[in-house]
């Protein structure tokens, strides 16, 4: 569907899809089940420009907008879940977060490394224990002299281990305060940090996550980003975006097992006729076509409000709600339609359908998407009463 894209941004489509089928496609599986973090498929990606999608082109980025970006997620998504999600991350979270809230030095030393894909990013929000409560994070930051030294661990953090560049956040005032959190870029190889456990994932699995571990770890106070205290404040509006680019990626997943089950229904033959004639599996073949383009039309709204320079906390936070839920429900489907043979790996629907999952739990579990979706009208509620 072509909606009110220009020519350009579906030539930027096409060519990642050309990508995908060529550099992706014949790995997928290979990659999945060992595991295997695709290091060198970034610096690729990188050359192409989709590791600084919206990194200004002064800083070495392709200076493109969230409409583009989606539209690179989403082609990435259809093939392999994993490598979209790790390009989401590096884009939105690490550079994104330099981008927004970094000073002129901080944006001139890492922006061009991030945006080349020379560099691999990483963000430290969340701990064991502290997911969607950020607020009580264990991670702390004091000052020693010129220099920060942090202490604690963070979890589930994509590149943890591979990551040339984090941007930490770490408590530097009281437990609860949303104004006791600080932003601190912190390099490989700074004395004290260290990757940590990799997780071993039911779905992603090619998309490396693991723990990233402080241990007196003294970061020079020129790496605070942003103000001190405002690291907390920082990561609501880096998620925002974020939220943009997890519902294109829920969107490519849930288009990669839509087009695989319908092609599948087409071939597959059942009673002298493809099982699509018969009525069960083309009303399902409906829905998620339907549910599609509504998701479709959500995520590409969120994303050219985000150009527009618009606030867009309530509509991010729909786009990644509704297309994160449609991708596990089409993937489901998808499996169904295969039966059999959906249950093993010798077909794409099982895949999908692991990968789906995680793009509900993500940068904000759908009930915390419910939760600022709810706030916000509420807001506007409250605003129009008084």
């Amino acid at each position: 569907m072509h909606l009110d894209l220009s020519e350009f941004q579906l030539q930027i489509a096409e060519t990642f899809r050309e990508f995908a089928q060529k550099r992706i496609q014949p790995h997928v599986m290979e990659w999945d089940e060992a595991q295997h973090f695709p290091r060198d498929l970034f610096r690729e990606l990188g050359a192409m420009g989709a590791m600084g999608v919206l990194v200004p082109a002064q800083y070495g980025g392709s200076g493109l907008g969230y409409v583009e970006y989606v539209l690179i997620v989403r082609e990435l998504a259809k093939v392999c879940g994993a490598v979209a999600l790790s390009v989401a991350a590096h884009n939105s979270l690490c550079t994104g977060h330099i981008l927004q809230f970094g000073n002129e030095f901080q944006k001139q030393k890492y922006l061009p490394k991030l945006a080349s894909g020379e560099w691999l990013g990483a963000w430290g929000l969340t701990e064991a224990n502290t997911g969607s409560d950020a607020l009580h994070m264990k991670t702390t930051a004091r000052l020693d002299g010129n220099d920060w030294l942090l202490d604690g661990t963070k979890s589930w953090i994509t590149h943890g281990q591979s990551a040339d560049v984090a941007v930490v956040m770490a408590r530097t005032g009281e437990p609860g305060n949303s104004h006791g959190i600080s932003a601190f870029i912190v390099e490989r190889g700074t004395l004290g940090f260290r990757g940590g456990k990799k997780e071993n994932k039911l779905g992603m699995r090619a998309s490396e996550t693991a723990e990233m571990i402080f241990e007196q770890c003294r970061v020079p106070s020129e790496n605070l980003l942003g103000q001190l205290h405002e690291g907390f404040i920082q990561a609501l509006q880096v998620l925002d975006g974020g939220r943009i680019s997890i519902a294109a990626l829920s969107l490519g997943i849930a288009e990669g097992a839509y087009e695989a089950a319908k092609h599948y229904a087409q071939v597959r033959h059942q009673f002298n006729q493809p099982i699509a004639h018969f009525q069960g599996i083309a009303f399902k073949l409906a829905d998620m076509a339907t549910q599609i383009q509504a998701a479709e039309l959500l995520v590409l709204e969120a994303a050219a409000r985000k150009d527009a320079g618009e606030k867009i906390t309530q509509l991010a936070a729909m786009a990644k709600y509704y297309a994160s839920e449609l991708a596990v429900q089409v993937a489901t489907d998808a499996v169904q339609i295969f039966g059999a043979y959906g249950y093993t790996k010798d077909y794409p629907a099982e895949k999908f359908y692991r990968d789906a999952k995680l793009c509900t739990i993500g940068e904000g579990t759908s009930e915390i998407q419910k939760i600022v979706i709810a706030r916000e009208a509420l807001k506007a509620i409250d605003s129009i009463a008084s």
